[in-house]
C-alpha cells in the first residue's frame, strides 16, 4: 500500500492533464496516469515522475466509453496502489457538431467521455475515496453556461457535467468533497485550422485579462481544491481571466 496520497488522473498524459498530474505529484501524490491513446506520452511522463521519486507514478491504458473498462480501471489503480485520495476526471472529447451534421456516434463520445465517464468512475471510486476522506474534482467548462457555437452537444455535456458535480456532492457528503473546474481560454484546439489569428483576437478581447491561460492555471486550481479547501464542495471555480463576467 502506498505511504503517499494516491491520485488518479483521466487523460493525465498530455496538455491540461499532464500539468494535473505533474503538479499534484510534485505536491506528493502518487498518480495514476491514465490516457486512450497517448501511451507513449503517457509512458514519458511516468518515467520522468518516476525519476524525481522512484516508484510514485503508473500507467493506465483504457477506453473508459465502456463502464466495464471504468470499473477496470479503478481495481487496476486500487490493486496497484492499495488507496485512492483524489480522483480527476479531465479527460474528454471536444470538436465541433453543426447541426444537420451531428451523428449518433459523435453524441456517444461526448457524452459518455464527458458525463458518462465521470459518472460511473466516481461510483467505482467512491468506497475508497470514503476510507481516506478524498474529494473528486471534474474538468467543466465556460461553456457549459455559455454555448460555444456549433459545438451543442459538447456544451450540453459539460453542463450536465456541472450538474453531476452538484449532484455528487451532495450524494456523497460529509465522507468525499466534489468541486469542478471550468477552464476558459487556457490552450489553443491542437487543429490550428479551427481558429485563425483574427478568431484569436476576437476571443481574447472578450477576456478582461486580455490573455490566455496556460495549464498550470488549470492544475493550481485543482491542487488547490485537492490539498487546501476542505470546506468548499459543490462549486465550479471558473479559471478564464474573467470572461464568464463579460458580456
Amino acid at each position: 500500500m502506498s505511504l503517499s496520497p494516491v491520485a488518479i488522473i483521466t487523460g493525465g498524459a498530455r496538455r491540461i492533464g499532464a500539468e494535473i498530474s505533474r503538479t499534484l505529484h510534485a505536491a506528493g501524490y502518487s498518480v495514476a496516469i491514465h490516457c486512450r491513446h497517448s501511451k507513449d506520452d503517457a509512458e514519458t511522463l511516468c518515467a520522468s515522475l518516476n525519476a524525481a521519486r522512484p516508484e510514485s507514478a503508473s500507467v493506465h491504458v483504457t477506453d473508459l466509453n465502456n463502464k466495464h473498462n471504468i470499473d477496470s480501471l479503478a481495481s487496476e489503480v486500487l490493486q496497484k496502489w492499495g488507496r485512492l485520495d483524489i480522483l480527476v476526471n479531465s479527460a474528454s472529447s471536444f470538436y465541433p457538431t453543426p447541426l444537420g451534421t451531428v451523428t449518433e456516434s459523435q453524441w456517444n463520445d461526448l457524452i459518455d467521455s464527458n458525463l458518462k465517464a465521470p459518472l460511473f468512475l466516481a461510483q467505482a471510486c467512491a468506497s475508497a475515496l470514503k476510507e481516506n476522506g478524498g474529494s473528486i474534482i471534474n474538468i467543466a467548462d465556460i461553456h457549459a453556461e455559455r454555448p460555444l457555437k456549433e459545438h451543442a452537444v459538447y456544451c450540453a455535456a459539460k453542463a450536465g457535467n456541472v450538474m453531476l458535480t452538484k449532484a455528487l456532492a451532495h450524494d456523497l457528503a460529509p465522507d468525499i468533497r466534489v468541486n469542478g473546474v471550468a477552464p476558459g481560454a487556457i490552450l489553443w484546439p491542437e487543429n490550428e485550422s479551427e481558429l485563425d489569428d483574427k478568431q484569436k483576437e476576437n476571443m481574447l478581447a472578450k477576456i478582461p485579462l486580455r490573455s490566455a491561460g496556460n495549464s498550470s492555471d488549470i492544475a493550481r486550481t485543482v491542487k488547490f481544491l485537492a490539498c487546501d479547501a476542505p470546506y468548499i464542495t459543490g462549486q465550479i471555480l471558473a479559471v478564464d481571466g474573467g470572461r464568464s463576467i463579460n458580456a
